[in-house]
């Protein structure tokens, strides 16, 4: 029997009524929610991927703007951007656009990210919070894309089952090995230092890939009627491909989310639902003239 789908793009539109109404009632209080993409330089994947906030922000009445600097800006640049945004009231998201060019590093600027406007989570001190599960600001988008996929699966009672997640990047695999263990998942992480892959992979019960390895995760790494989410968004001659080799692995799993549409559109929204939450902490009054 041929694995149920996880839809994400069904999942995406149920999501952005829920944001498109949050944002109309901060709009009756003459708050606009906004969310500024600091973009160094002009990569032409990142570009692709504002049109996409740009539309997703359209959607659900967050206005996104893009702020750039050239591709040689360096560090102090890029800091002070971020702290300008960090004090401009009428900003309730911030994100700095990744990949970054070579000669500048995420760990170095990421700390200027004003916390409370973080809405992907690259701050320090946000992801630490998460680590502590002493509470955070904002999470990043993506995680909180795998669990809101996963709340509508079979699996959405984690308590005690069995999760791997493949990746153990601050950016995707640990914050969702953090976000599982706060819902009592039995969680393991894995990575390409990991020896014997498959032995690890075969004891989950739901499996969470996060590599960027194209059809890393074969039908043999997968125990029968697991729940495969498929993190991975990897460009091979021009076509988007996952962590999964999903033909194979829908043969064998109980529930699969496809690439292209299954973490990525929900990721969009959820970014969104940040900025709208964000705003509905932080923004300005109806009195503040620059809201207007």
């Amino acid at each position: 029997m041929a694995a149920r789908i996880l839809d994400g793009r069904a999942l995406a539109a149920e999501l952005r009524g829920a944001i498109a109404e949050r944002s109309t009632v901060l709009r009756t209080r003459g708050i606009v929610p906004r969310l500024e993409v600091v973009v160094v330089g002009a990569d032409a994947a990142s570009l692709a991927y504002v049109r996409g906030l740009e539309s997703a922000g359209a959607k659900t009445g967050v206005e996104v703007r893009v702020a750039r600097l050239p591709a040689d800006g360096d560090e102090g640049q890029v800091r002070t951007l971020l702290r300008v945004l960090g004090d401009d009231p009428v900003v309730h998201g911030v994100i700095l656009q990744q990949p970054l060019p070579a000669h500048l590093g995420i760990r170095r600027v990421a700390e200027a990210m004003p916390p409370a406007k973080d809405v992907d989570g690259a701050n320090p001190l946000n992801f630490g919070r998460l680590a502590f599960g002493s509470g955070t600001e904002l999470v990043a988008a993506t995680p909180l894309a795998v669990m809101a996929l996963l709340e509508r699966s079979e699996r959405s009672a984690l308590r005690g089952v069995r999760v791997c997640v493949v990746g153990r990047s601050s950016v995707v695999g640990l914050p969702v090995a953090l976000l599982l263990l706060a819902r009592d998942a039995t969680v393991t992480v894995v990575h390409r230092g990991t020896r014997d892959l498959g032995s690890r992979t075969r004891e989950a019960d739901v499996l969470v890939s996060a590599a960027g390895v194209p059809g890393l995760v074969r039908a043999d790494m997968v125990a029968p009627r697991a729940t495969v989410i498929d993190v991975g968004t990897t460009y091979v001659d021009g076509a988007l491909r996952g962590d999964v080799a999903y033909d194979e692995v829908a043969r064998v799993a109980a529930e699969i989310t496809p690439v292209p549409g299954g973490v990525g559109p929900v990721t969009n929204v959820m970014l969104m639902g940040n900025v709208v939450t964000a705003a509905e902490r932080h923004g300005p009054t109806a009195h503040d003239d620059r809201a207007s």
